[in-house]
């Protein structure tokens, strides 16, 4: 099993989407058994709060499943627990590291890692494109999904 969390400033935009994007891919592919989804935020701004209503329209507007969710800071002690920790720019992944120290695991990744655009995803909170901020969490959902089933595949043979 994989344990993912998706990382942003403040858990109620891009990361929530992540997590409701990833798991919208994972159980329309039946690989609900192969992972494990959360998200967190790098600050506390946000802690408690539910989804911000334009991410929410946003999913909807898709056909993404909402789970009920609460802003969550990543802490210390999450970096023992997840496999990957993705993060949806490079501010995000500098404050992963000021809350770990150091990434001896090399468990910090990109959003867009794998995908044919490495750029960063704009906080839609500031920019106000949900839209594209949802296209490009969903083709950094597919690529990790696909990333990761092939490299299970490859671990069964």
């Amino acid at each position: 099993m994989f344990n993912i969390v998706f990382i942003c400033y403040g858990n109620i935009c891009r990361s929530p989407m992540a997590e409701m994007i990833f798991k919208d891919i994972m159980y329309k592919n039946s690989k609900r058994y192969l992972f494990n989804i959360e998200s967190r935020s790098t600050s506390m701004e946000e802690i408690g709060n539910p989804i911000y209503p334009p991410a929410i329209e946003s999913l909807k507007m898709h056909g993404v499943t909402i789970e009920k969710h609460f802003a969550t800071q990543f802490k210390k002690d999450d970096y023992d627990k997840f496999d990957y920790i993705i993060v949806m720019e490079e501010r995000n992944r500098r404050d992963v590291l000021s809350i770990i120290g150091e990434d001896k695991l090399n468990k910090i990744h990109l959003m867009k890692e794998h995908s044919e655009s490495k750029n960063d995803i704009p906080d839609p909170w500031y920019t106000g494109d949900f839209e594209s901020a949802f296209k490009d969490i969903q083709e950094g959902c597919t690529d990790w999904f696909n990333y990761l089933v092939n490299k299970e595949a490859d671990n069964e043979v």
